[in-house]
């Protein structure tokens, strides 16, 4: 089985194209091969390109948990990224399914540059989806280890959770992460942010994703976060956000639909032993 690694400052993924393989990966064959200690290591796998009927591209995405994700941002870039390697794609924009909707993607700097049109981000509780009356999700309480936060909640094709907080840190990502992740106010479970805004043009994340765990980056995160941080106010439309691995530029139109720009690197490729998946 063919791989190629990429990762998007920090948060790796696997694409491994369906032509590669005999039939579709099992969930014990995601878990393993994004095992950092049993496989090869990563935050998720991409499998494709598929066919699709409403784009030129379909994409599937795995997370290390055996569950599959809507849309990931850095996911689309890097598979924006493979297409561009493969020679799939030219400079000309293309579209990509996913499960949480049509993107448009394009990839510049030789591959190195990506922007992905990725929707239009929604605050409305049946479409993220949040419990209760239909509303806006906006400065809502919810309280985890008798910890209370405030939260806005939000999807751009997968639900998001933003916490706006004075100060952040990884262990405050890693200790409420997967108790927000897991509330039953959520569900379908939800990835978790939690946010400084640091001036007009720049915010500062650390993430828990749904399915994965802390992570260093994500695209949809940072989509996610940066138009909270315009819906409250607390930013102009034009958005650097700051993360431990590094940083992605949004930009947020009046209707809320996000483009999203930042950096792909490709780390490897390589054969995957069948003897990985046989081991105790």
């Amino acid at each position: 089985m063919k791989y190629f690694k990429y990762h998007a400052i920090g948060n790796d993924y696997i694409v491994i194209n369906p032509k590669d393989i005999s039939q579709s990966l099992t969930p014990k064959e995601i878990k393993i091969i994004c095992h950092r200690n049993f496989g090869i290591g990563s935050d998720g796998i991409l499998f494709g390109p598929l066919k699709s009927e409403k784009g030129q591209f379909s994409l599937r995405i795995f997370n290390p948990d055996g569950s599959e994700a809507e849309k990931s941002g850095n996911g689309l870039r890097i598979f924006s990224r493979y297409l561009w390697d493969m020679q799939l794609v030219k400079e000309e924009a293309f579209t990509i399914e996913t499960l949480g909707g049509l993107v448009k993607s394009a990839v510049f700097d030789n591959g190195k540059t990506v922007r992905v049109e990725m929707g239009k981000v929604s605050f409305w509780s049946d479409e993220i989806p949040v419990t209760g009356k239909r509303r806006e999700v906006i400065s809502e309480n919810i309280t985890v280890d008798n910890k209370a936060f405030t939260f806005c909640a939000a999807t751009i094709g997968n639900p998001h959770c933003v916490i706006p907080l004075p100060e952040i840190t990884p262990e405050l990502a890693k200790q409420y992460g997967y108790l927000i992740e897991t509330n039953n106010i959520f569900p379908n479970g939800i990835n978790v942010q939690f946010m400084k805004v640091r001036d007009r043009e720049n915010i500062q994340l650390e993430i828990w994703e749904r399915g994965a765990g802390y992570t260093l980056a994500s695209g949809s995160s940072s989509s996610a976060a940066a138009a909270v941080a315009r819906r409250l106010d607390l930013c102009d439309s034009s958005i650097t956000v700051h993360m431990p691995g590094g940083n992605i530029l949004i930009e947020i139109s009046e209707d809320f639909s996000i483009q999203m720009t930042g950096s792909v690197t490709k780390v490897a490729e390589g054969i995957i032993s069948e003897e990985m998946f046989f081991g105790e």
